[in-house]
Order: C-alpha cells, then structure tokens, then sequence
C-alpha cells in the first residue's frame, strides 16, 4: 500500500510542496549520519492545538547541533514559527513534528564544510509501537546490540547517526515477533529501549536508569518524573541490572512516539501481572490529562498554535 504524505512542508525557509523538499545523494548526512533533529507532538485541548514543550524540544536541537559543530542558520523563534506554520498549512488538528538540520552538498570528507539544510515536517500519527498498545501494552525483549560506550557518540545528542544503534534493537526485536527492543549499557546494565526510555515501578514508587546509561534525556521522560513528583509518586534514577526487568511490579516506556506504553513482558517473561498496572495507568491519566484540562498545565508546557 503507497504511504500518504502531507501536501507542505517547511524547508530552509518557506513551506513549499511535500515533493520539492529534496536535497543531493551526495550530502554529507547520507554518507555520514550527519544530522540532529527533534520529534514533537501536538494534541488538541479545550483551548485549540498546543505544541508539547515546543521550546524545550527545540532548545535540546540547537544543542545537539553544537556538540555536533553543526551551524544551524535559523534562530530558534523561526524554528518555532515554523512548526506552527506547517501544521496550518497542511490543516492538522493534532501533529507530530520533525524539525532536522543536517549537513547538506558541499566537500565529500569527513570534516568537510558544507552547508546546513534545515526543514520541519509534520503530519498525523497514531501510536507508534502500534494501535492498541497504550491499553494493551506490548511484549519486549533485551537485544543482543549494547549501546555505545561513553566517551564514543554522545548518546546526549539527538543525531541522526545515533540512531543506527536503535534502528539494530528494533529490528531485531520485530525479526523476532517482539513489540520493541530494550538494550543494555556498555556496563552490562539497563539503558533504554530503542528510541525510548524505560520506567520500572517497585513498591508503587518510580525507578529509571541515569542518563550516564548511554541514553537520551527523554522530554517526556523529564516530563513523567515532574508530574510524579508532583503527585506524590517518589521517583529514584539509579543503575539498574538486567535482571529487574523480570522482577518489578510494572515497566513501561516513553518517548514522544512512544507516549507511554506499558510492557506487559520480557523476553517471554510476565512483568508483574502481565497486564498493564495502576501505576503506569496513573501516569498515563496525568501526562494525557495535560490536553483534555484534568491535569492543570503549571510548567507552561502547551504552546499554543
């Protein structure tokens, strides 16, 4: 079946048709993964579209962009323009966003100068990990790949070469009739799933694995801990062996894809009940509940369209 695309797209300046956003087959980001990007989305409130944590997402771009040395020729607030503009043009009630700069044509080393290319896609999407999951949950398993160790690739940026790592979990996970992949550290402990980070629940209370486990610091990740917080959920970030995956009462991942999906089990073993649990339930009504108005908006987290 052909995919359907949005009619518009912002690119390097100007929204323009979906199909005339192109660039070389020699760019340097084909060759060498030489590009930061961002995934938002947008969700439709009593009070008209808003943006989730627009200017958090775009501010953790630009400093992907200068771990990379990656100049990125547009400031912020038109980054910002930009996103609101597209989902205008292509007439979305709800959103998700891909804002990208990436190194373009120009030298064909390594180091080589080149111009940046930026643009910001958006168009509706569903769940992620598949309809039904955030109910239901899904069945996961720790993959063979590890990711990178520190001091290799920054696992603080969000490249579009980091992802390779992830694109190896998924895809071993889906080979092998899994929902989703979850990868160890270098260390041998729990990182992250393969574009997610991972939530455990023992005793009611929050446990996650530290950024230093060669993970991105997820937006909605920092996201649920605040919420939890505020609710009188305790929230403990610390290493966490493999083992516990099988052993806590509940575990779910998140991610602006991802949102929060519950993992019913672990390499074919029951996480707790084998059923999605109040916990992840409670988390799910405070984070969704940003959009429908039960749960009141005091960060400023919305950014209307």
């Amino acid at each position: 079946m052909a995919r359907e695309y949005p009619p518009y797209i912002w690119h390097n300046g100007k929204i323009k048709p979906w199909a005339e956003a192109t660039t070389h087959v020699m760019a340097h980001a084909v060759h060498y993964g030489s590009s930061v990007f961002e995934g938002i989305r947008s969700y439709a409130t009593p009070k008209g579209q808003a943006i989730f944590r627009l200017s958090d997402h775009l501010k953790r771009l630009y400093h992907s962009a200068k771990i990379y040395d990656l100049p990125v020729p547009f400031a912020q607030d038109e980054l910002a323009q930009a996103s609101r503009d597209v989902i205008k043009a292509n007439d979305l009630k709800k959103a998700y966003l891909r804002p990208v700069a990436f190194r373009g044509l120009g030298g064909f080393g390594l180091s080589a100068e080149c111009p940046t290319d930026v643009a910001v896609a958006a168009w509706d999407m569903g769940p992620y990990l598949g309809a039904g999951v955030l109910e239901a949950g899904i069945d996961a398993c720790v993959s063979s790949w590890q990711r990178f160790a520190p001091n290799t690739i920054p696992a603080g940026a969000k490249a579009g070469g980091n992802y390779l790592s992830g694109q190896l979990i998924a895809r071993e996970a889906r080979r092998l009739g899994f929902g989703e992949g979850i990868a160890l550290a270098s260390t041998g402990l729990l990182s992250e799933g393969a574009g997610e980070n991972l939530f455990m629940v023992f005793d009611s209370a929050l446990h996650t694995t530290p950024v230093s486990a060669a993970l991105l610091n997820g937006i909605t990740r920092n996201s649920l801990m605040t919420l939890a917080r505020g609710a009188g959920i305790d929230v403990v970030e610390r290493d966490i062996p493999r083992e516990y995956l099988y052993l806590c009462d509940e575990l779910f991942m998140c991610g602006t894809a991802a949102e929060i999906t519950p993992i019913r089990s672990v390499d074919g073993k029951p996480v707790g009940t084998g059923k999605p649990g109040p916990v992840t339930a409670k988390m799910q009504k405070l984070f969704f509940g940003l959009f429908d108005g039960s749960t009141p908006d005091k960060y400023g987290w919305l950014e209307y369209v």
